[in-house]
């Protein structure tokens, strides 16, 4: 009893820390429990196995610093983001987002993306390229959602290959071709589609990277994020491993000396699975989508 009681407790407050709620209940958890019918993806898919796995924490982290090292999406958040003033706000619609987006039902999906639609009209500007010149952008522009997309599809797949036992069904490839299905209703037609293909669209993006004083203060206050002091250790070990599971040119340009891989792939795969266990086995999200799921006859009872 003691032990659930403790596990109740962690786990509350680790969903208070993600989600921004005090009760521990994330908003979006009737937003995928409501409904009879199908999404995306069912619990033997392939985003449902990695999105569901504590590794999503480095990947969250490696996507940030991915994506701070493009100049329109840096742009973007450096203008209309608030994440210096709510880092946890910003954290928690990226969260929903992908929750609502890997484990919800066609309608909730579907509203979710007319609810980030909403959002990205007003995200629109300047910014300037690799090679200095002035370029307009809109956050809906679709080189700009790819970008995004590759750098979370990349961050989460490399992430979890290295920070969890848990197999991909069906591998990389797999992986890959199922979460492009996530983009559509944001509005990008074509997405890769494979692990090459993936690979292939990061090198097209590489020379439109660039490291300017703006991304050196991004990524310092990704690295120095103002969260909880106890919760500061564990993102320290959580940082630096993102780092060192980025290709090396991507760590040559963000320009820190991080950790070796050999060290924080077996630390940070033990401490991500001392948290779930400490935490408990229940997901409260994952059960709500599988109990719509058998209303809906997707899956038996």
């Amino acid at each position: 009893m003691k032990n659930n009681a403790l596990q109740e407790n962690l786990s509350r407050r680790f969903r208070t820390l993600l989600s921004g709620a005090k009760d521990g209940i994330p908003p979006w958890l009737p937003v995928v429990a409501e409904g009879d019918e199908p999404g995306f993806f069912v619990p033997g898919d392939a985003p449902w196995i990695v999105h569901r796995d504590f590794s999503t924490l480095v990947g969250g982290v490696r996507a940030l610093l991915m994506q701070a090292l493009h100049p329109g999406s840096l742009t973007g958040v450096a203008q209309h983001s608030r994440y210096e003033a709510d880092p946890l706000g910003r954290l928690s619609g990226t969260i929903r987002w992908l929750t609502v987006t890997t484990f919800g039902s066609h309608t909730a999906i579907q509203n979710e993306a007319s609810r980030v639609n909403r959002m990205h009209t007003r995200v629109t500007g300047e910014y300037q390229t690799s090679q200095g010149e002035t370029k307009p952008y809109k956050a809906a522009d679709k080189d700009l959602l790819l970008w995004v997309h590759v750098a979370f599809m990349d961050s989460f797949l490399r992430s979890h290959q290295n920070y969890s036992k848990a197999p991909i069904p069906g591998g990389a490839d797999e992986y890959v071709r199922l979460w492009s299905k996530s983009v559509g209703p944001l509005g990008l037609d074509k997405a890769p589609m494979s692990e090459s293909e993936l690979e292939a669209t990061l090198e097209d993006f590489y020379p439109q990277l660039t490291v300017t004083q703006e991304t050196k203060d991004v990524i310092h206050w990704i690295k120095k994020a103002p969260l909880p002091l106890l919760a500061k250790p564990v993102y320290r070990l959580l940082f630096h491993s993102a780092l060192a599971s980025m290709p090396e040119n991507y760590r040559e340009l963000i320009g820190l000396k991080g950790w070796p891989l050999w060290f924080t792939r077996p630390v940070t795969t033990t401490l991500l699975r001392v948290m779930r266990f400490a935490i408990g086995p229940e997901s409260p999200i994952e059960d709500a989508a599988i109990a719509r799921l058998k209303r809906a006859g997707t899956i038996s009872s």
